[in-house]
């Protein structure tokens, strides 16, 4: 494994549009949050380069907190000139009453195999006032939607999960995932934090650990890090930078 200083994800060439697209408007939404702050990472997960079957591998992280969110993290990855991928999670603060937001771009050659976005629940529902939101948003159809993997149990009713068939069905996806970042926003400006030993922060919590560790069951995220670099490092950056555990509340 090499490392790289940090840089635009434009440096390593060939972006998909919908990749460099969406994580454009991502920052953008950012941006709009309150008391957004970066977050310090250790430099060899910042940056970082590697090689996978004789191909280059690049992985770019962005990692945020503000007002309400404990961690915002955005990472957009390349391998060679096909696989090209954007992971995107929001995890607030057990404080407030708040779901995790996450995005997921696959892409290739090919076109994009794979784009799922939602706004997950920590615990058995969404707060009202997200849900209410959400469902007088007029639903986009996409032709190719796809199934939820096993562990998909930790989506809302929600979640979008689809194959985009072409450039139309790619601005839809990011029009979907702006909708629920300002649905998100709204919220995280309106929220008031809770005692830290308030039982619903407490079952928060819980709830986002549970999400965490359902995450860290994608055994084919965990293969090509540990074949690209190695199986510690893949286990510390899964650990520390993907899905860390919520804090322990003390």
């Amino acid at each position: 494994m090499t490392l790289s200083t940090p840089a635009s994800p434009s440096r390593f060439g060939g972006i998909h549009p919908l990749v460099d697209a969406l994580a454009e408007r991502i920052r953008q939404c950012r941006q709009q949050l309150p008391e957004l702050a970066s977050l310090e990472i250790d430099a060899d997960l910042e940056a970082i380069s590697g090689s996978l079957d004789g191909e280059e591998l690049f992985i770019l992280n962005e990692v945020h907190r503000c007002r309400g969110l404990r961690k915002l993290h955005l990472e957009t990855a390349r391998l060679g000139k096909g696989l090209q991928i954007l992971h995107c999670v929001f995890f607030p603060d057990p404080r407030y009453d708040l779901p995790i937001f996450g995005a997921d771009i696959v892409a290739g050659p090919a076109g994009v195999s794979a784009a799922i976005a939602d706004l997950s629940p920590v615990t058995a529902e969404l707060p009202q006032g997200i849900h209410e939101a959400l469902e007088q948003q007029r639903r986009p159809s996409f032709s190719q939607p796809r199934e939820l993997p096993a562990w998909g149990s930790i989506f809302s009713p929600h979640v979008l999960f689809v194959r985009p068939a072409n450039a139309g069905e790619e601005q839809l996806f990011i029009e979907a995932v702006v909708t629920m970042l300002q649905v998100l926003a709204t919220a995280v400006l309106a929220g008031e934090p809770q005692p830290i030993d308030d039982p619903a922060t407490v079952q928060r919590w819980q709830g986002q650990l549970s999400y965490c560790r359902q995450q860290k069951q994608n055994d084919k995220t965990r293969r090509v890090l540990e074949k690209a670099f190695n199986p510690a490092w893949a286990e510390r950056y899964i650990e520390e930078l993907l899905f860390d555990d919520p804090p322990a509340l003390c």
